[in-house]
């Protein structure tokens, strides 16, 4: 009497059987994942190949327009990803314009304490303000667009993005007036005082590279014009520093 197995081995060819329609989960690769599901870190880095592209996909759609006016569809369709694609890294187009804020200033924090470092270690005031415009030069030159999106957008019709703008801009102020407080010459000095000195400061940055910005490309002459006014400015405030606490 002949009997008949369900071990695999059994069925014809070697081969295990199966209900029609039945599922068949993927072998696993070697690290124990279904074949064709990609790593964890390749997914990742994907998705921040994606972000990185929206950021400058943006950018570069900004260059001539407002952020306000800048369209969802019209973003998505430059990087090629769906608008639900978007949404899986901003919220909105505002966290859009929040984020390349923080790109455009946030790495600005530390070029800014490295010069106030050297205000603090006495450096001659004439060489500290040459360096303080070099720096701002250099930084427009290899920002450009990032530049224009906040000289844009400071004061644009995005509140959020002015807010965040704004708040960079106090914590540089902030860290400016930390920095003037530790130099001899603001002996005397109340802290009301030297935030004021540092908002001018700043101001006079911003001002700076905007004019760079919009000086034409190649134009040696109109560049040169603005960095020897923008060092005129600050030996000016650096003068008034020099004197506010004289008797009137």
């Amino acid at each position: 009497m002949s009997h008949t197995s369900d071990s695999p081995r059994d069925s014809p060819a070697g081969r295990t059987t199966r209900a029609p329609g039945a599922a068949v989960a993927a072998p696993p690769t070697s690290a124990g994942r279904p074949a064709g599901e990609p790593r964890p870190g390749t997914r990742q880095a994907q998705k921040q190949q994606t972000r990185r592209a929206l950021l400058d996909a943006g950018l570069r759609l900004l260059e001539h327009q407002n952020l306000s006016s800048l369209g969802l569809r019209e973003l998505t369709r430059e990087v090629g990803v769906s608008p639900a694609a978007f949404y899986r890294h901003f919220p909105d187009m505002d966290g859009l314009g929040v984020a390349l804020v923080g790109e455009a200033l946030g790495s600005l924090h530390e070029v800014v304490r490295a010069v106030l470092a050297d205000g603090a270690d006495g450096s001659a005031p004439d060489a500290l303000i040459d360096r303080t415009v070099a720096i701002t030069a250099a930084y427009v030159d290899a920002h450009r667009p990032h530049v224009r999106f906040i000289a844009r957008e400071r004061h644009g019709g995005v509140r959020t993005v002015r807010e965040a703008i704004a708040a960079e801009l106090g914590r540089f102020t902030d860290e400016v007036a930390a920095g003037l407080a530790v130099q001899p010459a603001s002996d005397g000095w109340t802290a009301a005082e030297l935030h004021v000195l540092a908002g001018l400061h700043v101001d006079h940055m911003v001002a700076t590279a905007a004019e760079l910005l919009e000086a034409p490309l190649g134009d040696a002459a109109e560049r040169d014009r603005i960095m020897r006014a923008a060092r005129l400015r600050m030996r000016i405030i650096s003068v008034g520093r020099l004197h506010w606490l004289d008797p009137d």
